[in-house]
């Protein structure tokens, strides 16, 4: 099965710099979710250049920017599940960015340690 992030139809990336691309999420968790992903095929962050990692977060800076532009978010949730056991379903590395709204979840406490239900915040 081909990847679904190699190759994207440029009408998908809402933005990009010279060695990532943003996109929307299919199935995002909030209004303005993203998914920043490299255009190389690598399936884990911790295999990406240090180049890529740079410019990971510069497209990540620009996203929050445009975010905030246009949504006017509360918060935000930046986040790498890398391997399958950590939830990664697609086996090319991507940054979920998720702007948070008050008020979107029951109880926002504990941020990303709350990944692991039953543990505390």
């Amino acid at each position: 099965m081909p990847c679904p992030f190699c190759n994207p139809a440029p009408e998908d990336i809402v933005t990009a710099n010279d060695l990532c691309y943003a996109r929307y999420d299919i199935h995002p968790v909030s209004p303005g979710h993203l998914l920043v992903i490299p255009f190389r095929h690598v399936a884990s962050y911790f295999d990406t250049t240090d180049e890529e990692r740079m410019a990971l977060a510069r497209l990540i800076d620009g996203c929050r920017a445009t975010t905030d532009q246009k949504l006017h978010p509360d918060g935000y949730n930046i986040g790498v599940n890398v391997g399958e056991v950590a939830g990664q379903n697609v086996m090319h590395v991507h940054v979920h960015f998720i702007p948070r709204y008050r008020g979107d979840t029951g109880q926002a406490g504990g941020g990303v340690r709350c990944v692991i239900p039953h543990r505390p915040g």
